[in-house]
């Protein structure tokens, strides 16, 4: 159920469906061919440590956060403070592959945060998303938030960018979800930046034609679940080999997470 990075160039793409592939999301796409993926959801990484507005950048903040997982970091060493012209233009050269492999059919389901910076809202997303065609931005409104200025109101949302071929349509009534949808975050989730198994199988029951779903943010496989539990394909990616264990662990019904599965153990990942 996971695969290495190495050798992707010679896997045909039914090799690819229902694994976990263990590298770097941007090498990784790089070897999909064009249009061949119906769904792409995904929630990137947001450059949280470069953020002036949520406490990251000060330690005596961290332990405010709800999640100390998402304080603590990612696995990998991913430190989430890049610069942020070089945080857009990765983020930028991810679009660029996901739009060129999603199906005239297909759409992107872009999960980001719009942040304080400097004092100012700052609506990173929406220099990421810029020249694509944006059909709709959904709100994802999460049960609290967490303020580190008491100036500002407690943000309780964050928006998922629909990014839609032409092709793209929504099965019969399933425009009555409407835009803001009030889900609450999963905290039982050891992963320091999940999301709720809800967003994405919403997405996949909305959607009218789909079969193989893609995430190159994988993290623990919520999105892969979703699609399994709706009866579809996936493909995730994840550079972190304990996520890919963790989410392989997940979409088989097996205990997962460092908590239940009794902490790190040493195993092959590529094994599963």
């Amino acid at each position: 159920m996971i695969l290495p990075a190495e050798g992707l160039e010679n896997l045909p793409l039914d090799a690819w469906r229902n694994h976990f592939i263990c590298g770097d999301a941007l090498a990784v796409l790089r070897h999909l061919p064009d249009a061949c993926v119906d769904l792409v959801i995904t929630s990137p990484p947001y450059n949280l440590r470069n953020s002036t507005g949520n406490g990251l950048k000060h330690p005596g903040h961290q332990k405010r956060w709800a999640n100390p997982a998402l304080a603590q970091g990612y696995d990998t060493g991913y430190t989430d403070d890049l610069p942020h012209d070089a945080y857009v233009a990765w983020q930028r050269s991810i679009l660029a592959e996901l739009w060129r492999v999603i199906k005239p059919t297909g759409a992107i389901y872009y999960n980001h945060k719009w942040r304080v910076q400097g004092g100012e809202l700052q609506r990173l997303a929406e220099t990421i998303v810029a020249g694509y065609p944006v059909r709709q931005i959904l709100i994802w409104q999460r049960a609290g938030g967490i303020n580190f200025n008491d100036h500002y109101f407690v943000p309780t949302y964050e928006v998922i960018y629909l990014i839609a071929k032409p092709g793209y349509r929504l099965r019969a009534g399933a425009n009555c979800y409407g835009d803001v949808w009030r889900i609450p975050q999963d905290h039982a989730n050891p992963h320091p930046a999940p999301f709720p198994l809800e967003i994405p199988e919403r997405i996949i029951r909305a959607s009218a034609q789909t079969d193989l779903v893609l995430d190159p943010f994988s993290g623990s496989g919520t999105t892969a679940l979703a699609a399994v539990r709706c009866g579809k394909a996936f493909i995730g990616i994840d550079r972190s080999a304990r996520y890919c264990a963790w989410a392989a662990r997940r979409v088989q019904g097996r205990p997962w997470g460092d908590h239940e599965a009794g902490g790190h153990e040493q195993i092959s990942v590529f094994d599963l």
